[in-house]
């Protein structure tokens, strides 16, 4: 089974990363873009789906400081076909059906 991970920052913790990438936007010709964060997205194959939570928590994520979400592909799915944000689901409802959030939900 495939999976997607998201990890990302938790609201209020520093992402310098994001703020070198907002920074530099505007020199690129990017105005009216702000609140970046900058993540990774990790693409698995899981015999065991009910550990992916148990993977972010002790490998893949710090629970302290990160987020994740994690997206149990179907077999119509195809990461390889979508652009990473659309197959992450970013800029959609993160509680949408086929997903589930870890890492603690509030900052």
């Amino acid at each position: 089974m495939k999976a997607l991970v998201l990890i990302r920052p938790k609201a209020g913790i520093l992402d310098p990363q994001g703020k070198a990438v907002e920074r530099a936007l505007p020199a690129l010709g990017f105005e009216g873009v702000s609140h970046v964060r900058v993540g990774r997205l990790v693409e698995l194959e899981a015999d065991d789906p009910d550990r992916l939570d148990q993977l972010c928590e002790q490998l893949l994520a710090n629970p302290l400081i990160e987020d994740y979400e994690i997206e149990v592909l179907t077999g119509d799915d195809d990461p390889a076909g979508r652009g990473a944000e659309e197959a992450a689901g970013m800029g959609s409802d993160p509680a949408a059906p086929g997903r589930a959030s870890g890492g603690g939900g509030g900052p």
